[in-house]
């Protein structure tokens, strides 16, 4: 099974840490592989018209931010970047799949983005 999912909040998609699936705003799922993709493009073409920046993987996974949507972290004493994120799993792991030039070409990060050094931000193996 494929989902293509947007998620919202301290970290780009493709991080996975412990409790990433808290972030997920929205989850389709499908059968096929063709089917997601074309679900995906459509996601990211909407998505990328409200967002400034974009940082994108090779394999369908992109992260979408502005300057100024941060939220404060009482841990980090810091303000963090907050992310839209846009990935298309399989079984809720990425997939080996390369996504057409155009998703990861329009790459255009502010190299502004940094992420929570609080204790248990650990990694989901």
């Amino acid at each position: 099974m494929y989902q293509v999912i947007t998620m919202y909040g301290d970290n780009e998609p493709w991080w996975f840490f412990e409790d990433w699936q808290n972030d997920i705003q929205e989850e389709t799922s499908f059968l096929s592989l063709d089917d997601a993709k074309l679900f995906f493009q459509k996601k990211w073409d909407l998505i990328c018209n409200h967002y400034t920046y974009i940082n994108s993987k090779t394999n369908f996974l992109s992260a979408f931010w502005n300057d100024g949507e941060e939220r404060w972290c009482e841990e980090c004493d810091d303000d963090l970047q907050q992310y839209k994120g846009l990935a298309l799993l399989k079984n809720y792991q990425p997939i080996t799949v390369e996504s057409e030039r155009k998703f990861y070409e329009a790459t255009n990060s502010s190299g502004k983005a940094k992420r929570c050094k609080r204790p248990g931000q650990s990694i989901r193996s």
